[in-house]
């Protein structure tokens, strides 16, 4: 199992071992020791699991109140998934690093507290399934927009098909300031 760096400061990207013969395959989506090792070491919560068809987009979004970290995979399909640093005063701030998730390459992204969350599909259909450290919190939830120009996501589709919530989000500069966590 790898646990790689990306250019944001705690998202790592997961390649678990996979081992595969002519059944199919079997791999360890997680495992508590293994993945403290590789550098995440959260308590787990609450498992979602969501289907999408191809052009959806579903981000970017985080909590504010109750801040979730999230490990998230996907069962069929495949993603384009992104986190973006929302953290006060981190040199990061406002930085998005993508990975692409699928049935193929079986990997995972870890998204810790004080990060946007958000993926696109770009196969026909896509179940995503993810762990979160903290509870769902309707009221301290946030979002924000897509395609922020400040943020300026390299997205794999033009138009995609967003949730009512999701088309009125705000940019990031204009979540109020108390809403943002602080860069430890």
């Amino acid at each position: 199992m790898k646990f790689l760096q990306t250019e944001l400061e705690g998202v790592l990207v997961v390649e678990p071992d996979v081992h595969r013969d002519d059944r199919g395959f079997f791999l360890e989506s997680y495992h508590v020791g293994k993945y403290a090792e590789g550098g995440i070491d959260a308590v787990f919560v609450q498992d979602n699991h969501s289907k999408s068809a191809r052009g959806t987009l579903r981000g970017l979004h985080a909590q504010w109140r109750r801040p979730q970290g999230k490990l998230v995979r996907v069962l069929d399909g495949e993603v384009f998934d992104v986190a973006v640093d929302m953290r006060r005063g981190s040199p990061t701030f406002g930085r998005w690093v993508g990975v692409t998730l699928n049935t193929e390459n079986h990997r995972q992204i870890w998204v810790p507290p004080g990060f946007l969350h958000g993926f696109c599909v770009v196969s026909e259909t896509a179940e995503v399934e993810y762990k979160c450290t903290d509870l769902y919190d309707p009221g301290g939830e946030l979002g924000v927009l897509w395609n922020d120009p400040d943020i300026g996501i390299e997205w794999p589709v033009d138009s995609p098909v967003l949730s009512t919530k999701d088309k009125a989000a705000p940019r990031l500069r204009e979540v109020p300031e108390d809403q943002l966590p602080t860069h430890a």
